[in-house]
């Protein structure tokens, strides 16, 4: 198993618990890194536009 980049794991600790357990779901659809990555890039867009 590979580890994720520092930048990911960041995005990834500053999500809120209810995009958490979003992620978990989609976790499991993703085939690679860059699957993460455009989800994180999403959701960050998502929640700035709420704020």
């Amino acid at each position: 198993m590979r580890e994720l980049e520092p930048q990911l794991n960041e995005q990834i600790q500053r999500l809120a618990i209810s995009q958490l357990e979003d992620l978990g779901e989609a976790l499991l659809d993703f085939s690679n890194a860059a699957d993460l990555a455009a989800w994180l890039q999403l959701h960050q867009t998502e929640e700035g536009a709420t704020n």
